[in-house]
């Protein structure tokens, strides 16, 4: 991901679809002081669905985003709304057993339902579409595979079937097929949550910084020009910045890519994702009377190098050869939680914690998973059981599920930390257009970038989280660390934590 070479942009916008067609929020800046029942750090899926419950159910809430609504991670989500996650359930009850296995499924199947009645009861133009949803295989060992995940998945009580029946433009062997799943416009959906949220005693605050968090009664969120007060506070950042809870060793973040391409077909009622690698995610729609295939996939831990513009070309061409795609029009990729033990986090930050809570770890699912751990802490805070919350609970144990891969990708984690010490060059390089690499400047790793004009901006290249050292994102013109997977702009704005300030101005090599 962080190759400083420069092999050329790919084709297409680099602006996710869902953001370029959703248009503009303004909702205000938070300024001065608020007391509510809860505070909510992100407007995104799980942090707009959980207000919107709260305040459903008669509590006041605040919103605070530091960008816009919809334009963090599930803005650059495929889409796609359904409880069959690849080859999940396999995975889930080899490592915890059959009836983790089904409550995973139930919730994330009750997710489902959930977003298809808040479009309903909230008139959200959303481009809502009931689809069936596919993992299919082309190969023999995929075959086996997707067989039993249906039989699985069937037994567990979710919407499953094997079928040889399968929609797509090029032969394939079998998949698991799930009825009654869905398909959304992401942002239109999340601006939709918002609107229903904001007023009546509730809030939506954008381009407001949440800087900390103090647990206590009340409970306290500082930002940059005022503070909540509320009675708990639910951090649902796709990864919590800070330490507390220690997620960014719990959960490794993992980054994949996304093309869309306009076509002159109308959509299938259907997305797909493969299970043989290297996986590919499929999902066809029309936005604003264009349709567009959206092709999926390229995934890789962030800490593992790669060309990042060879990743767009590669589903740039499988969208072409196998889905007729001409030309693509928008490429983004996105980042995402895995957790060590394929469960996702949704309760208290820490063990100690009696009032701030947490949702994260979702597992590249997060329009389901997100919805779920949202109505999960709704109920927790408004002092109902939930039959989900232990699967999903962020302070459980689970060692024999976890434990080596725990060794496995914080060992992964160091070497990346290594890896960046090596690395920086000597002042002076010369850089071309659209070019950033990490220099050293009188002894200090310097992250320099020469935009499109030529002019040069330098920022520190050590990240404010842990103090790994960023690189270069050359197709999506980024400073990334390899360790954590906090992104930044080339000027040093934090994009995605766990880190939470900015990188500093640098002295100019």
């Amino acid at each position: 991901m962080n190759d400083a070479s420069n092999s050329g942009r790919p084709e297409g916008e680099p602006r996710s679809l869902w953001v370029a067609t959703a248009g503009a929020t303004d909702y205000p800046v938070l300024r001065g002081d608020l007391e509510v029942d809860v505070a909510v750090i992100g407007a995104g899926v799980a942090g707009l669905t959980a207000a919107l419950a709260l305040k459903r159910t008669g509590r006041t809430v605040a919103v605070i985003e530091t960008a816009r609504v919809g334009t963090g991670v599930t803005g650059h989500t495929t889409g796609k709304v359904t409880s069959l996650h690849r080859l999940a359930y396999t995975e889930l009850a080899r490592r915890h057993g059959n009836d983790t296995a089904r409550i995973y499924g139930e919730a994330n199947q009750a997710a489902v339902e959930h977003v298809a009645q808040l479009v309903a009861a909230e008139a959200i133009d959303c481009d809502f579409r009931r689809v069936a949803n596919y993992t299919y295989a082309e190969s023999d060992d995929a075959l086996s595979l997707v067989r039993a995940e249906a039989n699985l998945a069937a037994r567990l009580g979710l919407p499953a079937a094997f079928t040889t029946d399968v929609p797509l433009p090029f032969p394939v062997r079998g998949a698991v097929r799930f009825d009654g799943q869905a398909q959304i416009h992401a942002v239109k959906y999340l601006r939709g949550l918002a609107r229903a949220v904001n007023g009546e005693g509730s809030f939506v605050y954008e381009q407001t910084r949440a800087q900390q968090v103090h647990d206590g009664s009340p409970a306290v969120v500082d930002t940059e020009h005022g503070t909540v007060r509320a009675r708990g506070i639910i951090v649902a950042t796709n990864v919590p910045w800070g330490g507390q809870g220690l997620f960014y060793l719990r959960s490794h973040p993992h980054r994949s890519y996304l093309v869309a391409g306009r076509v002159d077909t109308p959509p299938l009622d259907a997305t797909f994702i493969s299970a043989d690698e290297p996986m590919r995610s499929i999902l066809t729609t029309s936005v604003n009377g264009t349709s567009y295939v959206l092709t999926g996939g390229e995934g890789h831990r962030v800490s593992e190098p790669g060309d990042t513009a060879a990743r767009y070309r590669r589903l740039a061409a499988f969208a072409h050869d196998r889905l007729g795609v001409d030309k693509v029009a928008y490429r983004w990729s996105t980042q995402d939680g895995m957790p060590l033990d394929g469960l996702p986090y949704a309760g208290l930050m820490s063990p100690t914690a009696k009032h701030v809570f947490v949702i994260t770890g979702l597992r590249k699912w997060g329009l389901s998973n997100g919805t779920a751990a949202a109505l999960i802490l709704a109920d927790t805070l408004n002092g109902r059981e939930n039959p989900w919350a232990s699967v999903f609970n962020s302070n459980r144990i689970t060692p024999a599920a976890s434990a080596r891969r725990f060794m496995k990708e914080n060992v992964k984690t160091v070497a990346a930390v290594l890896g960046g010490k090596l690395r920086g060059r000597p002042g002076h390089t010369e850089l071309s257009p659209g070019e950033g690499k990490v220099m050293t400047v009188n002894g200090e790793s310097t992250a320099v970038y020469k935009d499109a004009d030529g002019q040069a901006h330098a920022v520190s290249a050590t990240c404010t989280h842990l103090g790994c050292t960023v690189g270069f994102n050359t197709a999506d013109a980024t400073w990334d660390c390899p360790c954590h997977g906090s992104r930044f702009t080339t000027e040093g704005t934090v994009i995605q934590g766990p880190a939470a300030k900015n990188l500093p101005p640098a002295q100019m090599p």
